[in-house]
């Protein structure tokens, strides 16, 4: 049972990183064709909600989709089974989501001048 739940949260984490990613390559692209400067950048992204809830829910389907397919690969490839894998790539998942959400904030923070 568990399996199949992981199964459908990595494919529908995958779903939704699909167009994020797009996005987030697209907002690359214009601003280096911008010639945008990371101050610049951040003086756009300071303080936005909207920047903010899309980077968090960039970073909550990385959380969820990367452990999974870690998972896989270390069930699948080294034969790790057990509690000790599940333990070790949830872990990596909560790593990930607390520096990918201190990251959001970094960038989104509403204090410009405090160092974030």
């Amino acid at each position: 049972m568990i399996e199949a739940r992981l199964y459908l949260l990595q494919r529908g984490s995958a779903i939704l990183l699909a167009p994020l990613v797009l996005i987030h390559l697209g907002l690359i692209l214009y601003a280096i064709g911008d010639g945008l400067s990371a101050a610049e950048i951040l003086e756009r992204t300071r303080g936005n909600l909207g920047w903010a809830a899309f980077y968090g829910l960039f970073v909550l389907a990385v959380a969820v989709h990367a452990p999974i397919g870690l998972r896989n690969l270390a069930r699948e490839w080294l034969a790790w089974r057990g509690r000790s894998v599940d333990a070790t790539t949830l872990a990596f998942g909560l790593v990930l989501l607390a520096l990918g959400l201190r990251a959001v904030w970094a960038v989104i923070g509403v204090g410009a001048g405090d160092g974030a």
